[in-house]
Formats: structure tokens, C-alpha cells, sequence
């Protein structure tokens, strides 16, 4: 069945849409980096054992690998900004259920519910591809998604100066505050999309994903408790495979999936999201390393004696300079299209942490690896959503942003288990890393950087900056087709959509007709090109077009057949 949406078409965004959606996703990744500065203190906080208040961390990260695909998809089908500003609601609930316990199980819930803002990052990209002009899209993107690393580091020495000063419960009320904050700017600022995805929501493929994935992460994230080997550890991991070889079928067989695996199977989705997971992993690495090399105390040999907010201070460059890396990597990709910003952004990683292996004897030297660090990553999870963009039609945004969000979160999830375990070293009962330990950290960062290079020049050329392809009636377009839908009276046809396909037959952009019939869609370049449209009480049209590839825009109403179908 076709949803049929009930929202007006866009407005025109205004100057401040961007700011607010990329506050939405500094938002969201303080939630990641809250409890950081008292993580060792968790269990005597919480009175329980250490095991158990790894929960607290460990709820957070499954609920938002669970909520991020499955808010993207229902933000395509019912409206992204509804489901951005639910995303951001349940969190507050959840921080303000945190702030006011210190019962173990109350806060694992209360750390679900925070978990769900997860779902913000891929809904405001979506947002962001359906509202804005094509020439501002890129450094939008590009923002948005560096806000989660954007957030962490600047969120790190706050929480450090809170949590030194202050009850830790603080933390939690300031989360909430922070998150009002951003629900009523949304309200206020960002209007809500009209592009819709067609379908129904896919509930079975939703509790079978989000089954799956709690299979995988689950022994990923406890099997440094648990044993790697053990029989919990194996099983989980075998009946997670199971679980998603199933979904995945059943999801091959559905018209209207959860997830649609044969966009996903493009080659620039694919290795899109393989990059994906390997620049998260060795995002990280360095959130993890050099706040405990800073904080080691100077008689250890090599650890730096720096106070809990200092080294907060000293790693915040991190997020800084991806921020500032945001409308460079808009200029770079202009020029030479994402995939070169995401191949520079992994060199520059892997010079970060190669050069990092002979820095960690001064603080000084831990703020240029952050610099470098935060340059590279910047640039590489810049590219990411602009990868996915150019690659999926514009009713899938959400969801296909929503699925290479949770490859990133598979990524740091890995990374986290991994270095956690090369940096365990007990002496006298006192967990204690080592200088190896911080080295091989960094090794296994450049590694996993090299696999994401070898990943990222697989993938497809694209038509250099990514476009946008699908666009409201209100925006101008410099390069591609506008006009009205009409019945067979003349009279303009609204919600009608009309969808852009190129001279091989694959869908190069859509949008959907505003209330006087209108429709504007950006073309990628010179050819021949099918219009196809339809609406709920009319006959389906396809009608053939050509453009020269200039700058300008070919007028071209679209006449839709009398008769009566059902949608």
C-alpha cells in the first residue's frame, strides 16, 4: 500500500536549520560521552559489582544500534522531523530518569532511553537533503555528521569539570536541559519534509534487525567479561548469524522492507559502510588512548600526571577540528567529489596515528595527534553521508543514513572491545595500561584505517559534488527539469510524485509535487531522461526528456491520465 503523507510541502529552510540539526547531533554524542569521566567510579556509585555497572554503558550503545535504522525508516515513511524530535524526547525522559536514581536496573532503563537520540544523526541528514539548496548540502552534511565527534570532544572536559565539582547526577539534568533545548529550536526552526517513502512499517523485519544486532553487539561489548571463547560468548555470536541470514531473507522477499538490501548491496553503499565501520573504529582508538595516557600518574614512567579536566581540555581539539574541518571538506569535494575527501581523510588518520607512536611523551604532543586526528576524521565522516546520499533514492535517505550510522556504531563498538582488552593490565590489583598496550592501540588504528582505504578506492567514481536530486517546489534549480503536475482538465495535481530516471533505467532523483502542483528535480548532468509520475486517483505518466547539462532549468509540465486507480 502508499503512504500518503498528511504534511504540507517543505517551507523554505532558513539560515538557521543547519546550526540547530547539527546542535541536535552535539546532543546526541554528549549522551555517548557523558559518563566517561566516571566510568571507573561507576560500581562504588551505583553500589554494585563492576560487571554489572558496565550496563550502564552497554544498554546505551545496544538501544541506539536498535532505534538508528529503525528511526530512519519511520522518519522516510511518517516524517523526519516528527520522528527527530520523538528521538530527542525519549532521551530527555531518559536522562531526567538517570538524573533521579541510583538504583542499578532504574538507570540501565534510563540508559536505554537515552540510547534512542542515536536516531537524530541519519534524521537530520535525511532532513537536511530534502530542504536545502544542492549548493549548501554538502558542508551541511558534512557538519551534521562530524557532530557526534564534534560533541564528544567538547563534552569531555565539561562532564570532566562537572563530575570533579558536582554531584554526578548533574550530568544528567544537563543532558536534559540540552535536549529541551534542541526539541524547541526544532519546533521552532526546521520545518518538516514532504518527501515520503512508500509503504507500510516493517515490524517484523524491525524486531528481527533489531534482534540480530543485539546478538552481535551483546558478546561484543561483554566478552572481555565473559571470555572470548566461552559458550555465551560463541553462541550468541553463532545465533546472531543465524538471526540476520533469516532477516535478510525475509526482508529480499518484502515490497516495502525495513532496510532494502539491494540498495544496500550497491557497490557505493556497500563499501561505503565497510569504510564506514573502520573509520569508527579508529575514531575510538584516540578517545580511548590519550585521556588515560594523560591522566596516567608521571611515576609510572610515561604516563603524564594531568588532572581529569585537563586532559578533557587537551583532547577537546579532537572535536574542534572536525567542526572547523566541515566547510573545507565542502570546498574538497566540490572539487573532487567524496570519495577523494574520504581516501584524504583515511591518510590523514593514518599519519595521525603513525606519527602519534613517537608522541606521547609531552601534553603538547597529545594535542597535535588530536589536531591531525580530528582533521583526518573530520574529513572522512564528512564524506560518509554524502557518499550515501548520491547513491539512494531520496525516499530511502533516512534509512540508508540511519544503516551506515549503525556501521559507525558497530565500528566503535568493535574498537572499544578490542582496545579495552589490549589496554587491561592488572598490577596489584589496580588496573594499570601500559606504554605496548597505548602503541598497539595505535597500530591496530592504522590497520584498520589501511582496510578502510582499501574499502574506499572500490568504490564507484561519483559525479563529483553530490547533487541534490530531489528538491521542494520553493528551491531554485540551476540544472534540471521544472514544472506542474496536472490532471487531465489542467487542473495542478498535489502530492503527486514524480520520479527521475536516467538513460540506464536507474533513478537518479524524486520529489513530490507541492499544493499548486509544482515539482523542481536537479538533474546530474547532460542526457536523455524519463519522467515518471503519479498520484491517488490518476493514471500513471512516464514522459521522455532530454537536457544539454547548462545551467539552467527546462520547463516541463507533466499531464497525468484521466482515469481512476487505486493507489
Amino acid at each position: 500500500m502508499t503512504h500518503t503523507p498528511t504534511d504540507q510541502p517543505t517551507r523554505r529552510a532558513s539560515g538557521a536549520v543547519v546550526p540547530v540539526l547539527a546542535f541536535a547531533g552535539i546532543v546526541v554524542a554528549v549522551m555517548q560521552t557523558l559518563l566517561v569521566p566516571v566510568i571507573k567510579d561507576l560500581p562504588q556509585l551505583l553500589d554494585t559489582a563492576p560487571s554489572n555497572a558496565t550496563w550502564v554503558l552497554t544498554s546505551t550503545l545496544l538501544s541506539g544500534a536498535v532505534a538508528t535504522p529503525i528511526m530512519g525508516r519511520l522518519g522516510d515513511l511518517y516524517g523526519k522531523r516528527r520522528l527527530l524530535i520523538l528521538s530527542l524526547a525519549v532521551m530527555v525522559v531518559g536522562a531526567l530518569i538517570s538524573a533521579l536514581t541510583s538504583d542499578l536496573l532504574t538507570m540501565i532503563a534510563g540508559r536505554t532511553l537515552q540510547g534512542f537520540a542515536m536516531g537524530a544523526i541519519p534524521l537530520g541528514i535525511g532532513l537536511m537533503r530534502d530542504m536545502l539548496p544542492r549548493e549548501k548540502l554538502g558542508s551541511a552534511m558534512a557538519l551534521m555528521s562530524s557532530s557526534i565527534g564534534v560533541g564528544g570532544g567538547l563534552a569531555l572536559p565539561l562532564a570532566a569539570l562537572i563530575a570533579q565539582h558536582a554531584d554526578w547526577h548533574a550530568l544528567f539534568y544537563g543532558a536534559a536541559g540540552l535536549g529541551a533545548l534542541s526539541i524547541v529550536l526544532t519546533l521552532l526552526v526546521v520545518p518538516e519534509s514532504s518527501a515520503r517513502a512508500e509503504g507500510t512499517f516493517d515490524v517484523l523485519g524491525a524486531i528481527g534487525l533489531s534482534t540480530g544486532l543485539v546478538l552481535f553487539l551483546l558478546p561484543i561489548t561483554k566478552g572481555s567479561d565473559w571470555g572470548w571463547t566461552s559458550g555465551t560468548t560463541l553462541g550468541l555470536f553463532a545465533a546472531s548469524a543465524v538471526v540476520l541470514v533469516l532477516w535478510g531473507v525475509m526482508e529480499l522477499r518484502l515490497k516495502a522492507p525495513l532496510v532494502d538490501l539491494r540498495t544496500t548491496a550497491r557497490p557505493a553503499v556497500l563499501f561505503t559502510n565497510l569504510a564506514s565501520i573502520m573509520v569508527g573504529v579508529s575514531f575510538y582508538v584516540v578517545s580511548l588512548v590519550l585521556p588515560q595516557l594523560l591522566q596516567l600518574p608521571k611515576a609510572t614512567g610515561y604516563g603524564l600526571g594531568q588532572s581529569m579536566v585537563v586532559a578533557g581540555l587537551i583532547v577537546a581539539p579532537l572535536g574542534l577540528t572536525m567542526m572547523f574541518t566541515a566547510p573545507v571538506y565542502a570546498r574538497l569535494s566540490a572539487k573532487y567529489g567524496p570519495k577523494v575527501t574520504l581516501i584524504l581523510g583515511m591518510l590523514i588518520i593514518a599519519i595521525g596515528y603513525g606519527g602519534g607512536l613517537g608522541l606521547m611523551s609531552a601534553a603538547w604532543q597529545s594535542i597535535v595527534i588530536a589536531v591531525v586526528l580530528g582533521a583526518g576524521i573530520g574529513l572522512a565522516y564528512s564524506s560518509l553521508p554524502a557518499l550515501i546520499v548520491g547513491a539512494v533514492p531520496a525516499s530511502e535517505t533516512g534509512a540508508a543514513n540511519g544503516l551506515n550510522t549503525l556501521m559507525r556504531s558497530i565500528g566503535t563498538s568493535v574498537s572499544s572491545a578490542v582496545i579495552g582488552m589490549v589496554l587491561a593490565n592488572t598490577v596489584g590489583g589496580v588496573a594499570i595500561p601500559t606504554m605496548h598496550g597505548f602503541r598497539v592501540s595505535f597500530l591496530i588504528a592504522t590497520a584498520a584505517v589501511a582496510v578502510g582505504l582499501v574499502m574506499a578506492l572500490f568504490l564507484p567514481n561519483p559525479n563529483r559534488a553530490p547533487q541534490l536530486l530531489a528538491s521542494s517546489a520553493q528551491d531554485e534549480v540551476v540544472r534540471g527539469f521544472r514544472g506542474r503536475v496536472l490532471d487531465a482538465s489542467g487542473v495542478p495535481v498535489a502530492r503527486a510524485k514524480v520520479t527521475l530516471i536516467d538513460r540506464r533505467g536507474r533513478q537518479a532523483g524524486a520529489t513530490v509535487s507541492s499544493a499548486d502542483g509544482t515539482y523542481v528535480l536537479a538533474v546530474p548532468g547532460e542526457g536523455s531522461y524519463v519522467l515518471a509520475a503519479r498520484a491517488v486517483g490518476h493514471g500513471p505518466l512516464a514522459s521522455s526528456a532530454s537536457h544539454a547539462g547548462d545551467e539552467r532549468a527546462v520547463a516541463l509540465d507533466l499531464a497525468l491520465p484521466g482515469e481512476t486507480v487505486t493507489a
